[in-house]
């Protein structure tokens, strides 16, 4: 079995990950090897659903949750990102980047952050600033019908299959109402009907800094806004 491990290399400020059975560098990103015997064959690694949200409601929805131990025999402080001196707090507040990249754009902030889906080679940006003004957001992309719900008390964005249905918000972040008002609940694998006769499975995406993922996709679309040319 092949494990997957950090390269310590960067391409335009994100993380190459490498294969312990070849040797060849992958961008964590794309999903596809770059550099070494695996470069140009075709390979990708498979997208999953991803979820970025805080401890606190990840354990109160998933309570038998195994969690990598914070004492990791170094003295480095990882309980909180915003407390000073912890790691990582100088790059997650400050709006300056490490490692410039090779074109942005001036739409958002460098480091928002959105919520990245490409279906199809349809890439589109869905900054979490939005959809903290538009906690439900019924879209097609590349052809697949998709419903994004969103925690604005989590910041936790999570896109699912459509079905066919319009979702409106309800005052319950993890209830969303379909267009004859039956419930559905927001579950982390899939929206499930209230009666449990339905379900619309998850779709992959992920969080992403603004400049991250303009850097690789410039193409891109932007939920609500319409794009300048690239710098």
């Amino acid at each position: 079995m092949q494990r997957i491990g950090t390269s310590g290399f960067l391409y335009q400020s994100n993380k190459l990950m490498y294969d312990s059975g070849t040797r060849t560098l992958w961008h964590s990103l794309t999903g596809e090897p770059v550099i070494g015997e695996l470069a140009f064959s075709g390979l990708r690694f498979k997208k999953l659903p991803l979820t970025t949200t805080t401890w606190g409601d990840w354990l109160d929805k998933n309570p038998g949750t195994k969690v990598l131990d914070i004492n990791t025999g170094f003295r480095r402080r990882y309980r909180n990102l915003n407390e000073p001196g912890s790691a990582y707090y100088d790059y997650f507040n400050s709006s300056d980047w490490m490692f410039p990249a090779f074109q942005t754009n001036e739409a958002l902030k460098l480091k928002d952050r959105v919520l990245a889906l490409n279906f199809n080679d349809s890439p589109k940006a869905y900054s979490l600033e939005a959809l903290q003004e538009t906690p439900v957001v019924n879209d097609t992309l590349g052809g697949q019908e998709l419903v994004i719900t969103f925690n604005p008390l989590a910041q936790a964005a999570r896109p699912y299959e459509r079905g066919g249905h319009d979702f409106s918000p309800t005052q319950d972040p993890d209830v969303v109402l379909d267009e004859t008002g039956a419930e559905w609940r927001v579950e982390e694998t899939a929206l499930v009907k209230s009666d449990g006769a339905e379900s619309l499975a998850r779709l992959p995406g992920h969080v992403s800094f603004w400049f991250g993922w303009f850097a690789f996709h410039p193409d891109t679309e932007l939920f609500g806004e319409l794009l300048s040319p690239a710098e």
